[in-house]
């Protein structure tokens, strides 16, 4: 394998501050086994030479400016270098200046620009961080995603919205050498004209449409998801500074955390738990959950504020994110950074030695985070190999952590929240957009405690806004219609199992169901079943509860940088605390119906776009294994066919029905099943089957698949080498398929 140059070193450090541990250079360089012996030697030199500084056991210091920062930029040097210096230094000393790296496609900047910029730290003669422009500010041009029409003299981009009303223009200098055919991403060249084509030059060349770079971006336009913010929303993002502590409760010394994916570009939630020195309270702890004060920055009725509730949510993509907030907010003055001052609301819960809530209290006030860790570093310092960052941070902070939790547990076991079994699939994709992998996600405790400590910080949001009988948006799961659950009834009993009946259903019926099958060849048909009977939960005025979570008074409380239904939660609880004047307005009060369920449907609308780039990309990863064998289970049954999930990527298939053989299958809706006539084959949800690929459509991210067996008894093959049992698919078939083949051969003969 290939040991990268110093200088690609460096650049990927400084393209990529939040991922600079020595394992995540190695990852992206793809260096195993004993070649890490020359990396770590390479970083080595690197750090004599004084081009990236160690911080335990990452190359950049993060205490200084923020990895996203707002520069102004200075006049070339001598060597026609151009330079920046950060417009907010709360540093000591002269403000550090940042070295601008250029690369293909940036604007030209000139002295004076204003610009957002991400920033890595280096070690230099004459500067210290190094930048990558974002955006200039003031500038917001107009993104277009469209084919590109080569044409003598440069060419036109047809865009792939369906609303759009016209081609663009694309000067012969401003093709970036782009084929006829290819995707591309563009954006406004210039003010429009009054006469003519509007004029654009192409940013990044995607290639072809059905490759894999371009599907999340296609979701993202057939869904309809905004993923341009417009001009005066950036121009209030670009003129937000740092709040200042003021009136709020400092907690800065607390050693407070933060604890997201190793990867994560934003930190919206921060925890500590420490043991209860209450006498009142035994055995008990007091459990930290800090979140971003987005509310300070998002005004009601900015116009920051219309659009994030336009979006409603950011949505999430295997390649890419669309944020609900700008850059500014989103990646720098609403996210948690390691060590650096950000407001936030806080509260603060007293739980007792059997992981009770007793009390709580909330506070507007300004936190610095002791550490950014990741779930993986927080586990393995747990279970006995910490890191060089984690070391330090195991007994003060990890191990309470893990205490409380466990508390926690004890209390969750009581409750019975629904105990479902569905593993999360990762997508691993190259630089490029091909898919490398597909697995499913470790489930750590440390993704566990996070869960448990913001559940319990939504809970006392909820519970505090009904104290304060402040009007609020509850996130509502209602519990399974009779109907659903007749039918989750009737495929255990045909299971052997029983779930109660005559009763009010409760989330702990369900999990007894569970148990039942765990273990048994009846375990995923029963997770899938219960998961399928289950109600959308939703945003509403109303409480009517969380069925699932088993909790009378829930409200999402613990991530306003990605959901509008947070940030309305944070401004009722500033308006009932008196906190004040960005509180919840009377404006926004009269029409909390209206915004729940608009926020619903953004919501929905983001799954949908997930789930089908999803899809695209497990049908591009399959699609090089057409004709090949897979295990699977069946997902669910219609009238036309058998969705099947496949056990080893998670991707969903389709045998159609008609692919069953020639005899006739009776489809029951009540037991979702479909039942052979003459063979009496039944097949059924839960079923495991062996399938073969027999197509695979990267543009729709559709799966065709054939059945080979059921249970491990093979299907037999019917007449012509079909499978199935014979005999006519249904009534009168055979007969008008010869009539059918009849008539051709009577119109060949008169042709």
């Amino acid at each position: 394998m290939r040991i990268p140059t110093k200088e690609e070193l460096r650049t990927w450090i400084a393209e990529n501050p939040g991922l600079t541990a020595k394992r995540d250079i190695a990852k992206a360089f793809g260096i195993k086994g004993a070649a890490r012996i020359d990396l770590k030697r390479l970083l080595k030199e690197l750090e004599q030479e004084g081009v990236v500084e160690r911080r335990r056991r990452s190359f950049r210091d993060a205490d200084k400016l923020p990895p996203v920062s707002i520069l102004q930029v200075q006049a070339p040097d001598a060597a026609g270098d151009l330079f920046a210096i950060p417009l907010e230094w709360q540093g000591d000393g002269t403000p550090p200046r940042v070295l601008l790296q250029a690369k293909e496609g940036d604007i030209a900047l000139g002295e004076g620009d204003r610009i957002l910029a991400r920033v890595a730290e280096v070690r230099d003669a004459d500067h210290a961080y190094e930048g990558r422009l974002i955006r200039r500010i003031g500038t917001n041009p107009r993104r277009i995603l469209g084919i590109f029409r080569k044409a003598t003299e440069g060419g036109r981009i047809v865009p792939i919205d369906k609303g759009a009303d016209a081609e663009w223009r694309v000067a012969a200098g401003a093709t970036l050498d782009a084929q006829d055919g290819e995707l591309v991403e563009a954006e406004q060249a210039g003010l429009r004209a009054r006469m003519g084509l509007p004029q654009a030059r192409i940013v990044e060349r995607l290639g072809d449409p059905s490759a894999p770079k371009a599907v999340s971006l296609i979701a993202i336009h057939q869904h309809g998801i905004p993923d341009a913010f417009p001009d005066d929303a950036i121009a209030e993002a670009d003129q937000a500074r740092p709040a200042p502590l003021g009136s709020r409760e400092d907690l800065r010394d607390l050693p407070i955390v933060t604890i997201d994916p190793a990867d994560a570009r934003d930190h919206d939630d921060a925890v500590l738990a420490q043991a209860d020195d209450d006498p009142g309270n035994p055995g008990g702890y007091v459990v930290w959950v800090a979140i971003a004060d987005v509310a300070h920055y998002v005004r009601p009725g900015s116009a920051l504020d219309r659009e994030a509730r336009r979006r409603g949510n950011s949505t999430y993509f295997p390649d890419r994110v669309v944020p609900m907030l700008p850059d500014r907010l989103s990646g720098d003055l609403c996210s948690l950074h390691e060590g650096v001052a950000r407001p936030c609301l806080a509260v603060r819960m007293q739980i007792d030695a059997e992981g009770n809530k007793i009390r709580h209290r909330f506070a507007r006030a300004m936190m610095k985070s002791r550490a950014s860790l990741s779930y993986e570093e927080v586990q393995a310092a747990r279970d006995g190999q910490p890191n060089e960052r984690c070391v330090e941070l195991l007994e003060p902070v990890i191990n309470p952590l893990y205490a409380a939790y466990a508390a926690v547990t004890r209390a969750r076991a009581k409750r019975q929240p629904l105990d479902l079994d569905l593993p999360e699939r990762r997508i691993e994709l190259s630089p490029e957009g091909k898919v490398t992998s597909v697995a499913f996600r470790e489930r750590l405790d440390a993704h566990r405690l996070i869960e448990e400590f913001m559940i319990l910080a939504n809970v006392a949001a909820a519970e505090e806004l009904n104290r304060l009988r402040r009007p609020l948006l509850f996130r509502v799961h209602e519990e399974p219609s009779p109907e659903k659950l007749a039918a989750l009834r009737e495929v255990a009993e045909a299971s052997g199992f029983t779930l109660a009946k005559g009763q009010v259903l409760q989330t702990r019926h369900i999990n007894n169901l569970l148990a039942q099958a765990q273990n048994t060849e009846f375990d995923e048909l029963l997770n899938i079943t219960a998961l399928r009977s289950m109600t959308q939960a939703y945003y509403n005025a109303e409480n009517f509860g969380h069925f699932g979570l088993a909790l009378k008074n829930y409200a999402h409380f613990t991530s306003p940088i990605r959901r509008y239904a947070d940030l309305i939660v944070h401004r009722a609880l500033i308006a009932g605390h008196g906190w004040g004047d960005d509180g919840l307005a009377p404006a926004e009060i009269e029409r909390l119906d209206e915004t729940a369920k608009h926020i619903s449907d953004t919501e929905r609308r983001s799954m949908a776009a997930e789930r089908d780039t999803t899809d695209r990309y497990l049908a591009s990863y399959l699609s090089e294994r057409v004709g090949n064998e897979f295990e699977g289970r069946i997902s669910g049954v219609v009238r036309f066919g058998l969705f099947v999930k496949l056990t080893e990527t998670g991707a969903d298939g389709l045998i159609p029905v008609r692919s069953l053989g020639r005899e006739y299958f009776q489809y029951d809706a009540q037991t979702q099943t479909l039942r052979g006539e003459r063979s009496g084959m039944r097949l059924g949800v839960g079923q495991r089957v062996t399938v073969r690929l027999a197509e695979a459509v990267p543009v729709t991210g559709g799966l065709v698949l054939e059945l080979l067996s059921v249970d491990d008894k093979d299907i037999p093959r019917g007449p012509q080498g079909r499978r199935g049992t014979g005999g006519p698919r249904k009534p009168g078939a055979g007969r008008a398929k010869a009539d059918k083949t009849k008539r051709k051969v009577e119109r060949r003969r008169r042709g």
